[in-house]
């Protein structure tokens, strides 16, 4: 009589192999789930989450006051071009167009003179216009050596709807083009009716233009400084971009360039 193959009967593991073999698999779980995680939530310029103030970065060299009176007509005599050897340094390494660089340090040295309690660094100007708008280059724009943005910068009409705010129109669509609602215009992305109070002529040209990015620096560095008092208080410093827009996750955002722009500076400054 033949025999019937019998099947082999499995041996139970030891106990701590059993143990070994449940750490192994928790290792390579939580290896592949965290690698999953970072490559959905990785940034272009792999940031951390920053706590404020920022770091202030490399300081600019100290500048000449444009005179309230001036008229400075000609690209070669913008007075942010004091700074240009500065940003060139910087430029490159950093992303940031060289005039958009000229025109964050240019304001925050004059800021550091006629607000000196204020305390704005030209990485937290950088941060904003980072998160704003790329230092003008959304949608394809790009600055020429004036700071003016090849094309309009504009933001979507603040129609109420997708959690947007409501402002009908109160300039009659001059600055933003739209005679219905009002939208958020140029690199800092001024609404309007802020413009209107906070709007500056920063390079002497006669024009406070939302559209020219030494105009809107120097803005955006006024209105942060009104609101905020002494921002190297953190305190201050989060009730300043709160204000300049009311979201948490906008705030940090910023914080997080305007440290990277900061601590990126210094390592490039002690490279040479």
């Amino acid at each position: 009589m033949s025999q019937q193959p019998t099947t082999p009967r499995l041996r139970p593991l030891p106990m701590l192999g059993v143990v070994v073999l449940a750490v192994l698999m928790l290792v390579v779980w939580s290896v592949v789930t965290d690698s999953a995680h970072r490559s959905r939530s990785r940034t272009p310029v792999e940031l951390p989450t920053a706590e404020a103030p920022p770091d202030p970065g490399v300081e600019p060299p100290t500048i000449r006051l444009l005179p309230s009176d001036a008229a400075v007509r000609s690209p070669d005599n913008r007075p942010q071009q004091q700074l240009a050897g500065w940003a060139a340094s910087m430029s490159e390494e950093l992303d940031i167009p060289r005039p958009a660089l000229e025109a964050y340090g240019y304001a925050a040295s004059a800021l550091e003179v006629t607000r000196p309690k204020c305390g704005l660094s030209w990485s937290v100007l950088a941060g904003v216009a980072a998160v704003e708008s790329r230092h003008g280059r959304h949608g394809g724009a790009e600055l020429d050596r004036t700071g003016r943005t090849s094309e309009p910068i504009r933001g979507l009409p603040l129609d109420g709807r997708d959690g947007v705010m409501l402002i009908r129109d109160t300039d009659n669509g001059k600055l933003d083009g739209d005679l219905v609602f009002d939208r958020a215009v140029g690199p800092f992305q001024f609404i309007p009716t802020t413009w209107k109070e906070w709007g500056t002529d920063a390079d002497g040209d006669g024009v406070a233009d939302p559209d020219d990015i030494d105009d809107a620096a120097m803005a955006a560095g006024h209105y942060l400084c009104a609101s905020g008092g002494d921002l190297r208080d953190a305190d201050r410093f989060w009730e300043a971009l709160l204000d300049y827009n009311a979201s948490r996750s906008y705030g940090q955002d910023v914080l997080d360039h305007a440290d990277y722009y900061g601590r990126k500076s210094r390592r490039l400054s002690a490279r040479r």
